[in-house]
């Protein structure tokens, strides 16, 4: 009891700390050096009622890898708290907090109001951070070299009936908006927020070979791209392949295309002139002129050098009939562009040399390189920063160790390509715009959950392994649109149904005696029947996290919860084990 209270006074004293605003945003001092292990890696695995019940919301990230995404031995993580001996106490210390006081002096007027205040653009569209970073403040400038040397916002967020981002003077930014089913857990609206993500190409794939920008191209090339990170077919509009000189449908000529066809070989490398040639797949346009002399590089999983992706993360909103959508105000503002090319034989030697570190030197920290203003390197050749809401609720620069809470993420587990997440879950031909548009275009209705290859859905597998729609196990909105009650009393006793399933694996025992199965049924069609809170949820969501923002208590924890999260470590022991093994295998 005495080492409970005294972790709890060291909490409330770091809180107060932070609400006096008593850290420097320039500063590379770390409160917390292992911010790129996620709190979600602290959640207690075995249920508290039956150490026999296992939760595995694990798998969503660390999954067994596809090349060139190296990670290796990534799954084996989901077995243990596999954690450095500083990162054994959990320092994401908001988790237990309880915010009920707080959100109760907060009404829904009053955040509606706030979260439906544009922090982005003001009265005239013009973006507030691209005059604030072009006037630089001197408590933004690490460097004191009076510039913002990093990514100066350029999104105007006014799409058209493709997707693509236009300016006050209508002309193309080259951001382009595309929809995917958000990743598992967190990202679900369900759990806090509501985020969009949005791609951009280099200039070269932007136009023809006589160097003028060409929308047709720039289209084709995001396409070509799609297919290399995916690395599957995709379906296009029809595509006249002689304007282009590139066989898109792998038959052999140039004719008419409605497929990018997916079938890499490796190409031929030429020692004496250092390029490599005769490639089974090309980009179009100017890019494929500067492929062809040895400017550029391709490969199957692999984003060209100077791709760039941007993400906001915003409060839920309401429209006119109390259903959820993206709200104006933007939590955070995160971008990443990709700086250099690594081979697959690079990758690889990364992913090794890792390995031996980690079992060299289990409890060395990792170290990323950068600042609050050019962001962090993940090793990979990717720069990520962001920005984030102010006491003022006014976007700022992230701090050194805010942007290292994004780094273990973006860095190598199973679950990305090419240091991502969602391009590789963009929907496809079949949906709405060929799914190039953005949330406030189209809401997520009706969109289908992914399918998996054993026939099975994503979203309706996560619900399975972790028996909760959240890593924490706190959304009890979930648990009970969606799980029959006293289910856990209930599971200790099927071991005679235990039993018949490990003679026969197929059997899927879980709906019988645990799951809603018509409601499951409904997620297969339509996703949002799952993600989408309730008004009440949404709102008690957005004051809890306002809180936060209130507080500038980031480094602590930026998870949405209004009571304390109880399915969490507050501190795990050195190698200890998940259980999960059991289920692995």
């Amino acid at each position: 009891m005495k080492k409970n209270k005294n972790y709890f006074t060291v909490c409330v004293l770091l809180l107060y700390a932070c609400s006096l605003n008593a850290f420097d945003i320039k500063s590379k001092k770390l409160y917390n050096s292992t911010a790129y292990i996620s709190s979600q890696c602290y959640t207690k695995t075995v249920n508290d009622f039956d150490e026999n019940i296992l939760h595995n919301p694990c798998f969503s990230c660390h999954t067994k890898n596809k090349e060139p995404n190296f990670t290796l031995s990534d799954a084996d993580l989901q077995e243990a708290y596999d954690f450095p001996q500083t990162a054994l106490k959990n320092p994401w210390i908001n988790l237990f907090k309880d915010r009920s006081e707080l959100v109760k002096k907060i009404s829904d007027n009053e955040i509606l109001e706030y979260v439906r205040e544009d922090n982005y653009k003001n009265k005239n569209g013009e973006i507030i951070l691209k005059s604030k970073l072009r006037n630089l403040d001197k408590n933004w400038d690490f460097n004191k070299n009076n510039k913002w040397d990093g990514y100066i916002p350029d999104i105007y967020f006014n799409f058209d009936k493709e997707g693509f981002d236009k300016d006050n003077k209508g002309t193309f930014t080259g951001w382009r908006a595309f929809v995917y089913q958000p990743f598992l857990g967190t990202f679900w609206p369900t759990n806090g927020s509501f985020d969009d993500v949005l791609i951009r190409l280099p200039k070269a794939f932007q136009k023809n070979e006589q160097k003028q920008f060409d929308l047709e191209i720039y289209k084709l090339n995001l396409s070509i791209i799609e297919s290399l990170i995916k690395q599957k077919d995709i379906k296009i509009g029809k595509i006249d392949e002689k304007k282009y000189g590139v066989d898109l449908n792998q038959n052999g000529k140039l004719d008419i295309s409605s497929t990018i066809v997916f079938n890499w070989k490796k190409p031929k490398y030429d020692f004496k002139e250092k390029k490599s040639y005769g490639y089974s797949m090309s980009y179009v346009g100017l890019a494929k002129k500067e492929l062809e002399k040895g400017k550029r590089h391709i490969a199957p999983g692999l984003y060209p050098v100077g791709t760039e992706f941007a993400h906001t993360v915003r409060y839920l909103d309401l429209d006119k009939n109390n259903s959820i959508k993206m709200a104006s105000r933007i939590k955070e503002f995160r971008y990443g562009k990709k700086y250099s090319w690594n081979t697959y034989s690079q990758l690889n030697n990364m992913g090794l040399k890792e390995i031996k570190e980690k079992h060299d030197f289990p409890d060395r920290v990792d170290i990323y390189l950068g600042d609050m203003e050019i962001g962090l390197s993940n090793k990979r050749g990717w720069y990520y920063q962001g920005f984030i809401e102010d006491k003022k609720g006014e976007l700022r620069p992230q701090s050194y160790e805010e942007t290292l809470f994004c780094m273990g993420c973006h860095s190598n587990i199973g679950a990305i390509a090419d240091s991502t997440f969602v391009f590789q879950r963009k929907l496809e031909k079949e949906s709405f715009s060929k799914g190039w548009y953005h949330w406030s275009q189209k809401d997520l209705k009706g969109i289908p959950d992914k399918k998996l290859h054993n026939g099975q859905t994503e979203y309706v597998r996560y619900l399975k392994e972790n028996s909760a729609g959240d890593e924490f196990r706190d959304n009890k909105e979930i648990m009970n649109k969606f799980f029959k009650k006293d289910w856990q009393k209930d599971e200790k006793n099927i071991q005679k149904d235990l039993i018949a399933k490990l003679e026969n694996p197929e059997i899927d025992l879980r709906s019988q005696w645990k799951f809603k199965t018509k409601e499951l049924e409904k997620i297969k069609n339509d996703i949002s029947h799952l993600i989408l809170p309730s008004k009440q949820r949404a709102l008690a969501l957005n004051k809890a996290y306002k809180i936060i923002v209130d507080e500038q208590s980031f480094i602590y924890g930026r998870d949405a919860h209004i009571k304390p999260v109880k399915n969490v470590y507050k501190e795990v022991k050195k190698g200890q084990m998940t259980n999960l093994q059991k289920v692995l295998k």
